[in-house]
């Protein structure tokens, strides 16, 4: 079971602004690490480098757009919740899941590529610790095994293509 560990606003802050983190991802940028579950030419799946939950991945537009609406045309969004619906129906069938929640984090200050969050709630969690206060900072991030996080990455991108 992966441990707990502090959230470090600063440290996180100082990164989420020194650059995109998804074009820098999708450039190899070796300080932007993540494994990468699903990519073709309009999405990149990928795991949260800070994970609320076990199974916590994103999805982002392989282009840099930075409005969850607005950037798109019907048909774009459309397509792009496509891969949304599938992740999530594949992390479901992966992990022991009571909700999938799905939403849209960033802001023009930092995180300015738009991205949806995919968070598996597992079964029995206290109603307290659900929703929001599944992302709630003073909670800090999951700390998991790089390689285990591979592995869930390698899965989710095979249990999507099948």
């Amino acid at each position: 079971m992966p441990t707990r560990v502090p959230w470090k606003p600063d440290a996180y802050l100082d990164l989420a602004r020194r650059a995109c983190f998804v074009c820098e991802l999708l450039a190899g940028n070796p300080d932007y690490p993540h494994h990468i579950a699903h990519r073709d030419d309009q999405a990149v799946v990928f795991a949260s480098r800070f994970p609320s939950v076990l199974g916590h991945f994103l999805v982002a537009p392989v282009e840099h757009l930075e409005h969850a609406v607005a950037d798109f045309t019907t048909d774009e969004y459309l397509a792009l919740q496509t891969v949304v619906h599938r992740a999530g129906r594949a992390l479901a069938d992966l992990l022991p899941t009571e909700r999938l929640y799905v939403l849209s984090l960033g802001s023009q200050q930092a995180n300015r590529h738009v991205h949806w969050h995919l968070a598996p709630l597992p079964p029995g969690v206290p109603y307290d610790q659900q929703q929001t206060a599944v992302f709630a900072p003073e909670r800090g991030h999951l700390d998991i095994p790089d390689d285990e996080l591979a592995e869930l990455a390698r899965r989710l991108g095979e249990h999507m293509a099948a």
